[in-house]
């Protein structure tokens, strides 16, 4: 059938419009003709998981699946901050990513930074309260490094010509934050969050919460509404 569900395990080094052209390629192939596809939510090149593709008539339903809540693993690294809130940002130790007061050398700032970062470290009771205070509908700035739209151009690429621009809040929910494992300065949670939730800056609000800074190494979409990435079919790069 040419009007299909697809569900894809993306890798993490690729595109999700690089997954689409693939799998585009792959129906065509089977066909013998080009078959619509479309993709119904994108992932950043580093996370991974579940995508749902639409192809020929099921293209019609994309806003359907655009409004279902989502499920993700995240991995966090606390006491640092990433420009773009993920790795493939410029990564800074949050204790020093201010201006540089005069006086101690580099070498004493960066062991007061260490000794400032242990002295915040989190302990279990602390990481959980906070984590639990995100729980339910809170108020959400977008990162400039994302896909939104903002006087008809991408933000990210705003961004990166380094120009000024601010992205309206938004109300989100989150419907329950979960600790996976947690081994300062890792944090891995799983979490259950409404359509339009930025994992990246629901990181960055954790890490500010905790007095640590933080921002996503790792990021894994499992669910989307009823559809499971164990389901899902795997690419290879």
């Amino acid at each position: 059938m040419e009007d299909q569900i697809i569900l894809v395990d993306k890798p993490a080094g690729i595109s999700s419009f690089g997954v689409v052209a693939r799998v585009r390629r792959e129906l065509k192939e089977e066909f013998g003709h080009k078959v619509k596809l479309g993709h119904t939510g994108t992932l950043d090149p580093f996370a991974t998981g579940l995508l749902i593709l639409l192809s020929g008539k099921m293209t019609k339903k994309s806003n359907e699946f655009l409004k279902h809540d989502k499920v993700y693993e995240a991995t966090l690294k606390l006491g640092y901050i990433s420009s773009t809130g993920d790795p493939e940002g410029e990564i800074r130790e949050y204790f020093n990513s201010g201006p540089r007061p005069s006086g101690p050398s580099p070498r004493a700032d960066g062991a007061n930074s260490r000794a400032a970062a242990l002295r915040n470290t989190p302990n279990q009771n602390i990481l959980e309260s906070t984590l639990q205070s995100f729980v339910g509908e809170i108020s959400q700035t977008p990162p400039k490094f994302s896909a939104i739209k903002i006087n008809g151009q991408r933000a990210y690429k705003l961004a990166r010509k380094g120009e000024d621009f601010e992205i309206p809040s938004r109300k989100v929910t989150i419907y329950s934050i979960d600790i996976l494992d947690y081994n300062y300065p890792e944090l891995k949670i799983r979490c259950h969050v409404s359509s339009g939730t930025y994992i990246r800056t629901l990181a960055e609000d954790i890490g500010k919460a905790l007095g640590t800074g933080a921002y996503l190494t790792a990021l894994r979409r499992t669910k989307i509404a009823g559809y499971d990435v164990k389901d899902a079919r795997k690419i290879t790069l």
